[in-house]
């Protein structure tokens, strides 16, 4: 017995390494349940909101300097505007990106299904389809501090959720929007 006092450890160090590899899985798992039943406080759990709102407003802040183009970015009226676009899409970020945000965005969902008939019995009154944006994602580990799961849009876009290891915690910090695909067109 005595020889054989490392596998303890060993079998530790294995359950552990088991429980980061399947953590983004878990979170994922975490997100989509509390999509489905529309609780935010479940949501809050997996989502680094504030690193969130900070990615998606360097995405879309970017998205309006390049669409707006040289010409209007060298002019003084040109500059305000862009100024201008940017507090409105940032305050729009900010409103949108919280749990209050993301709860009344997946109440309207849960509207619009009803009016539209996408229930789950085709009855208006019936409890509408779940939300399940990551059912189809391909999903990667882009490093060990670092997750992926790439969906794609109707028009064959993809949309990325970044998910970042925080101890061994796994959390969702960033969507990465086909944004610079529209820009370019």
């Amino acid at each position: 017995m005595k020889k054989r006092w490392w596998i303890i450890p060993l079998l530790l160090l294995l359950a552990l390494g088991a429980y980061v590899v399947a953590g983004p899985y878990l979170a994922i798992r975490g997100i989509s349940q509390a999509i489905e039943q529309r609780d935010t406080a479940a949501l809050e759990r997996h989502v680094d909101f504030p690193r969130l709102r900070a990615n998606l407003k360097a995405q879309l802040d970017d998205y309006v300097v390049r669409r707006a183009g040289v010409d209007t970015q060298s002019g003084l009226l040109g500059g305000i505007a862009l100024q201008v676009a940017g507090g409105l899409t940032g305050a729009g970020v900010d409103a949108l990106v919280t749990p209050i945000g993301i709860g009344a965005l997946l109440q309207g969902h849960q509207l619009w299904k009803r009016a539209s008939g996408q229930t789950v019995d085709g009855d208006t009154w019936s409890p509408p389809m779940p939300a399940r944006p990551l059912r189809h994602a391909r999903e990667r580990f882009e490093s060990t501090s670092r997750f992926t799961a790439t969906v794609q849009t109707d028009a064959g876009q993809p949309v990325v959720f970044v998910l970042d290891r925080e101890g061994l915690r796994w959390r969702l910090t960033d969507i990465r929007l086909p944004l610079v695909d529209a820009a370019t067109r």
